[in-house]
């Protein structure tokens, strides 16, 4: 029986998820040649997928800290609805608007971080608190209706920000890119990345090497909210509505990309190319079963099977990485052997 080597093992769990999304791809294109593989299909891809995307990216980061931020749908729904109060009911304009939102949105992820580390509440139950408090403020500023614009509509300039292209490409397309290669370098490159990954795996080891674990659980709640406060001003721009309905239907699929994204490329931890190829893995299955004419609830199906996958390969993948890690026992000692008896007449 042909056994695999560990090199083998190592490319399959490396790159098996990225080598299932090409063939979910090429059978989908099979399936529907009219309409899947072309162009249009694409780019709506790219375009519907990224805010789910960068959801997902922004719960990377605290992952790797081993820390779960729950409030990142409830503070996507917030957020959209801050840029069009701003805009549409305060004037203010639109580029004092985003920034102010995606500032908040960092802070929103500090204070998150404060109330996990300084408070000791456990980071499920602490954001799934925020969470809920941000949801209140968000019937409060929309007074449990919508933010219509007026006859005039939004900035054209605004409503670019999700409706441009560039280079054959849609534009935001490109935001999701260049927050994976910002996520990639902080988590691969940079001293930042080495501790949260020290810190998730093991505080006490981290805090033996003297790393202080609170100020970095913060750091990475606080990228994860930044993240968050970018999503949003995409979704206003996008929707072009505030609605305070909107929100934690995207909660799913960004824990769904984030816990699948770490069994591959690195697999066993939390990565940001992984967080990508997962991504595009669930967006090419999702378009797929919708063009095939599937009913409403595939969707919710398709994540919710798909997150529990990703769960039972990500402890799959830890466990057998510290198998791998974990020193093989050495065999025990030979026993000495008996001393020499004297001969039979010897001096």
């Amino acid at each position: 029986m042909t056994r695999w080597s560990p090199r083998g093992h190592h490319l399959i769990g490396s790159y098996g998820l990225l080598a299932l999304t090409a063939l979910l791809f090429a059978a989908f294109s099979v399936a529907l040649p009219d309409t899947f593989p072309t162009r249009d299909n694409v780019s709506s891809i790219l375009s519907n997928q990224s805010i789910p995307a960068l959801l997902a990216l922004g719960a990377t980061v605290p992952i790797a800290a081993g820390k779960f931020d729950l409030s990142i749908g409830y503070g996507l729904g917030l957020a959209h609805v801050l840029v069009m109060h701003l805009i549409v009911v305060e004037g203010t304009p639109w580029p004092l608007a985003c920034l102010a939102v995606v500032g908040g949105g960092a802070l929103v992820g500090a204070l998150n971080g404060v109330v996990v580390e300084f408070a000791r509440i456990d980071s499920l139950i602490a954001t799934l608190g925020t969470g809920s408090i941000m949801y209140a403020l968000t019937g409060w500023l929309t007074d449990g209706g919508r933010i219509v614009p007026g006859p005039d509509g939004l900035p054209p300039a605004f409503t670019a920000l999700y409706d441009a292209d560039l280079l054959g490409l849609p534009v935001p397309a490109y935001y999701v890119l260049a927050a994976t290669l910002v996520i990639w370098v902080a988590l691969e490159r940079l001293p930042l990345g080495r501790y949260l990954y020290v810190v998730g795996s093991s505080p006490r080891a981290a805090r033996i090497l003297g790393i202080p674990t609170r100020r970095y659980s913060v750091y990475a709640f606080t990228a994860s909210g930044l993240v968050v406060g970018v999503a949003g001003v995409l979704l206003a721009a996008q929707q072009q509505i505030g609605s305070p309905s909107v929100g934690l239907d995207y909660l799913l699929p960004a824990f769904v990309g984030a816990l699948l994204g770490s069994t591959t490329v690195r697999p066993g931890r939390a990565n940001a190319l992984g967080t990508l190829v997962a991504v595009t893995l669930l967006a090419v299955g999702l378009a797929g079963i919708g063009q095939l004419g599937a009913q409403f609830w595939a969707t919710p199906l398709f994540n919710g099977a798909t997150l529990l996958l990703a769960v039972g390969l990500a402890g799959y993948a830890a466990r057998r990485r510290l198998r791998s890690r974990a020193p093989d026992v050495p065999a025990a000692p030979a026993a000495p052997p008996p001393p020499a008896q004297p001969r039979q007449g010897a001096p």
